[in-house]
């Protein structure tokens, strides 16, 4: 490791400050008594607002969250920088759901059973529009790979047919082949290739914490079928189906587990889907971006970014929409808490400071791609990044990506020792979400994200007042002061990377 003067000028005054502080070790760092737990979650609150209707990149919820928080930036008299005012704009696809939305179970020509959106089946977010009435055959895991010896299409005929498939892909293998991606648009893919009319995805039922049906828009490449429907049913609705069977959708895996072979069969239903939609390939949507000068006539051209995404998943047919607090209204609240923080408080970086809140997240880190690709300041002087992402929901914090920049998490993890106390050991390696693309590119990232945060993902409860107050306050204060030292010079980027 290579040691300069002033990290050991700073580390023994970082070091006396925390023995010579009377009050359990915390000396107070400037701005550090700023983080208000009040402001974010007033934050908190616009952001998961029915007003914005889930924020979907590319949205009109989404543009006014973005305007909101450029405003809030403004006032703050940061920079805009790389891009129209505070925005890094760039296209991506986009699909609205309008009403009507229906899924009904048939029986004998009359409606057995009508599904209600939200609660027993969503859209999944690149759903195809259409309506059908046809019956369901049930595909397992909805591969097909002849070539190694497993067709779930094998010896069923979906030919104007509704396919129901597991929406995740088998966790064995078989010649150690695999899979494919296993996102909803390569299986509907398949299912249209044989000649099915619809998909209907449910969750695998034997694993510990079978998926809800969760809104999600990540989709997979490939070209946007516009006239195939794409549901994500849950799994009472998908035995309700399998009923005439016999079999549930339970023993069904059970079986195809079990043997390493399909188990598809006519359900003997006959299923009516409905889906509007309107998509298009190229919708513009942008980065939020903005710059905090370092005092520093040197350290100012190294800079650390402080991220979080801005989207969520949206709404669907003017019914449901998925609020997004944890998910990620907490993170933006947090970076625009932490601009707030080195704006007024006094710290004075001597590095300058990129907040971004990135777009299409959820669609599969674009936002963050793009920023690393086209980048507002030289990647190779990037220090350091610090990733938001769902840290207002849970018990207690974690640094993630600790194992690919060791260094930067022991940062985080010797300032919570002494401030907050909250941190696990647990981490990773790899990135991690919009920490990805940065961790792709060699800048040291950490990643801070609260334990046991997921259980209301892309899911309609996923609101201000399920947030943990007080864990969410510490994490944003941990990640500031985290960032603090970062900032004011105590590293090199080259010591991060150890």
């Amino acid at each position: 490791m290579r040691f300069n003067p002033l990290f050991l000028i700073l580390s023994a005054a970082f070091t006396m400050a925390i023995a010579q502080t009377p009050d359990a070790g915390k000396p107070s760092l400037p701005g550090s008594d700023l983080i208000s737990q009040a402001r974010l979650m007033e934050t908190v609150e616009f952001l998961s607002s029915k007003e914005l209707a889930g924020r979907l990149g590319g949205s009109e919820g989404f543009n006014k969250a973005a305007t909101f928080m450029a405003k809030e930036f403004d006032k703050l008299n940061l920079k805009p920088i790389g891009g129209d005012k505070y925005f890094q704009y760039f296209n991506v696809e986009y699909n609205e759901i309008s009403s009507p939305v229906r899924l009904v179970l048939m029986e004998k020509e009359k409606v057995k059973k009508e599904y209600q959106l939200g609660k027993d089946f969503v859209c999944r977010g690149f759903t195809g529009s259409g309506t059908v009435k046809a019956p369901v055959i049930f595909c397992g895991y909805g591969i097909s790979k002849p070539e190694i010896g497993y067709d779930d299409y094998a010896g069923v005929d979906v030919k104007d047919k509704i396919v129901l498939a597991f929406k995740q892909n088998p966790q064995w293998k078989i010649k150690d082949a695999d899979w494919g991606s296993g996102y909803p648009r390569s299986k509907a893919s398949t299912a249209r290739q044989h000649g099915a009319l619809a998909i209907l995805f449910a969750s695998t039922p034997n694993d510990k914490n079978p998926q809800k049906t969760i809104i999600s828009v990540l989709e997979g490449g490939g070209v946007q079928d516009e006239k195939f429907p794409e549901l994500h049913i849950d799994i009472p609705a998908a035995d309700e189906y399998l009923a005439p069977t016999g079999a549930t959708l339970k023993e069904l895996q059970t079986k195809i587990d079990s043997l390493k072979k399909p188990s598809s069969l006519n359900t003997g239903s006959v299923a009516e889907v409905e889906v509007h939609a309107s998509y298009q390939k190229e919708r513009r949507t942008m980065n939020v971006i903005c710059l905090l000068e370092g005092s520093d006539p040197l350290l100012k051209n190294d800079y650390i970014v402080i991220g979080a995404h801005l989207d969520h998943v949206g709404s669907q047919a003017g019914e449901i929409y998925a609020p997004g607090a944890n998910d990620n209204a907490s993170g933006s609240a947090a970076v625009l808490e932490l601009a707030r923080a080195f704006v007024n408080g006094g710290a004075k970086p001597k590095r300058s400071l990129v907040f971004v809140l990135f777009a299409c997240e959820e669609n599969g880190l674009y936002g963050s791609s793009y920023f690393v690709n086209h980048p507002v300041v030289p990647l190779e002087k990037i220090s350091a990044m610090i990733n938001l992402d769902c840290i207002g929901y849970g018990d207690s914090i974690q640094v993630g990506n600790g194992k690919s920049s060791p260094k930067l998490w022991k940062i985080a993890k010797a300032t919570d020792s002494v401030y907050t106390k909250m941190m696990v050991e647990a981490t990773w390696n790899g990135g991690g979400a919009d920490a990805g693309p940065f961790h792709e590119k060699g800048i040291p990232a950490a990643y801070f994200v609260t334990t046991n945060s997921y259980a209301h993902l892309h899911y309609m409860t996923d609101v201000a007042g399920t947030l943990n107050r007080p864990l969410f306050e510490k994490i944003t204060k941990l990640a500031y002061l985290t960032a603090y030292r970062v900032a004011r010079g105590e590293y090199t980027r080259e010591e991060v990377l150890k």
